[in-house]
């Protein structure tokens, strides 16, 4: 049973690299401009997508926790891919907003959840670095998917591109889904004492009950606030890159790839840093290093060098959001509704993603400059560091 449980691993990963093409959005964004977009609208479907997903995913976790993960994926996966075919087809800003950021966006919920939540049920005993590894294949995809994308952009244009890429999704998140399931009944798995740093509870709180404690307002909070830095530098990592740093398209298409690449890198090391010294403390040194990186973006434009140092540290830093939180819900809150529960939570992720992605575009349509967008994002990220201090481990609750 516990040699088999790895096969599971090849169907998460194979739709965790499908859905990261939400992150590779950057890449589209000055083709629509180009497109007769402005700077906001070419940038909504993102934003739309990033907040309509992470509140999906309360709805598929319900679902995958009582049906089992294989048909929410699968739905997931045609909505998602029929989405990104309908953008191509429609082309217009509406068309793209509707199917691309409310229905593709509905079907990577669905998806993305579903492969969390197997990943954490099957791995109690390497809950982090499992999960890391789980959401390292969405990073992975990112980087793929920008470089492909990138070169299918300029030889059949965008629309073309999203039609492609559209059919592929649906065919290749269909393959992984029917992998997908969870363990039976009864099945366990002995937990080794090096996990001793991030205790596990034995009791599994509902969706309800979860709201009776701080710990979830707390938690939601500073996953708002790293997703909205981490996120609104990735929505506009290729811009910032041509209009800051002086690249070229092409340039910056290989920086958006080389922000997925330490994105996934990111999610495998702090999830195994995670296993060894803690979630919280683990949390607070990627808050850490997160708000100072971003802070330091505002001297792109006289130190250009600085934009490669900035973009990994970024991607690492968010690769360890993703990487630990569903590690954090699993432990404090138990397993057996880690699907809602974590969507729950997820959503603050999602919210944090809209408003990121709205607020630097309109910063830099007011002002002609990212510099407040980059020091807000940066202080909001060092308030989160503080904040992990405020948060324990959770009791079994009492309830009236």
């Amino acid at each position: 049973m516990v040699r088999n449980r790895w096969f599971i691993i090849i169907g998460i990963l194979l739709i965790q690299i499908c859905l990261g093409a939400l992150h590779a959005w950057s890449v589209f964004r000055k083709p629509l401009q180009e497109k007769n977009l402005t700077p906001t609208q070419a940038t909504l479907p993102y934003a739309f997508a990033v907040s309509i997903s992470a509140l999906t995913t309360i709805i598929g976790g319900r679902w995958q926790d009582k049906k089992g993960p294989k048909i929410v994926s699968l739905t997931g996966g045609i909505l998602f891919g029929l989405g990104l075919i309908l953008s191509g087809v429609i082309k217009s800003f509406l068309g793209i907003l509707l199917s691309y950021g409310i229905l593709s966006a509905i079907g990577l919920g669905l998806s993305y959840v579903s492969a969390i939540s197997v990943g954490a049920k099957w791995f109690p005993d390497m809950r982090g670095l499992i999960t890391g590894i789980s959401v390292a294949g969405l990073a992975s995809g990112t980087f793929i998917i920008a470089q492909i994308s990138r070169v299918l952009i300029d030889n059949i244009n965008i629309f073309n591109t999203f039609i492609v890429l559209g059919i592929s999704f649906l065919i290749l998140i269909t393959i992984g889904s029917l992998i997908l399931k969870n363990p039976p009944e009864g099945y366990v798995v002995e937990i080794p004492t090096s996990l001793s740093k991030s205790p596990i509870n034995s009791y599994d709180y509902s969706p309800s009950e979860i709201f009776k404690t701080y710990q979830f307002y707390l938690i939601w909070f500073i996953y708002f606030l790293g997703c909205a830095t981490g996120l609104m530098i990735i929505g506009q990592a290729s811009p910032i890159g041509q209009e800051l740093a002086g690249l070229t398209k092409e340039k910056a298409a290989f920086a958006v790839g080389i922000l997925a690449i330490f994105n996934a890198l990111g999610r495998v090391f702090w999830g195994k840093v995670s296993d060894l010294i803690g979630r919280m403390k683990t949390l607070f040194f990627i808050f850490l290093i997160c708000g100072i990186a971003v802070i330091l973006y505002i001297i792109i434009p006289s130190f250009p060098s600085y934009y490669w140092i900035g973009i990994p540290l970024v991607g690492l830093c968010f690769g360890g959001y993703l990487g630990v939180f569903p590690a954090v819900i699993a432990d404090f809150y138990g397993i057996k509704n880690v699907g809602m529960n974590y969507g729950l939570v997820f959503n603050g992720c999602g919210i944090g993603g809209l408003i990121g992605n709205i607020f630097m575009p309109q910063i830099l349509e007011k002002t002609k400059s990212y510099d407040l967008a980059f020091i807000t994002a940066g202080i909001l990220c060092l308030l989160g560091a503080i904040t992990t201090f405020l948060i324990k481990h959770p009791k079994k609750i009492n309830i009236i």
